[in-house]
């Protein structure tokens, strides 16, 4: 059976209702400086795709550097997402942990007995993300992400 090629964990990301607010919580509780919020480019703009439809969602992001491990906040701004879908169904929470990868085929190709391909689009510098519907069989929903951009 296929499995992960990497097994560092990447990220852990938490979906908000508001940004600024859980920055500062965040920011207070680590003791570190505040990062930045940064925009997202518009869904169409970057061939972001849900459940296999193009989707133009949009968030603000922001990332906390834990010495091997982001935290991520992101705060939905609209249109068709799983960060919106996830803080409609269960609130602010945790909405992924991602991985690496080098071959987003054979992660989705390991990743296929776990759930189906959710939310994907491209990164900025060529990489691309995707989400997985893994809520059901690993308790949460995984990211990959991808420093190139290999076909899915």
């Amino acid at each position: 059976m296929p499995h992960l090629q990497n097994k560092k964990l990447a990220q852990v990301a938490i979906v908000v209702r508001d940004i600024e607010a859980a920055i500062d919580k965040w920011t207070a509780l680590l003791g570190c400086e505040r990062p930045s919020k940064m925009t997202t480019d518009p869904g169409l703009t970057r061939n972001q795709e849900v459940d296999g439809q193009p989707s133009d969602a949009q968030a603000h992001l922001a990332f906390f550097d834990l010495g091997g491990v982001q935290l991520e906040l992101i705060q939905p701004l609209g249109g068709e997402s799983s960060w919106q879908k996830i803080l409609d169904e269960r609130g602010e929470g945790v909405h992924h942990i991602a991985f690496w990868t080098e071959d987003m085929k054979q992660t989705q190709e390991a990743l296929a007995p776990y759930g189906p391909l959710w939310h994907i689009g491209d990164m900025g510098g060529g990489g691309q993300f995707a989400y997985f519907k893994t809520e059901a069989e690993l308790g949460v929903t995984l990211e990959i992400l991808e420093n190139k951009k290999t076909p899915l």
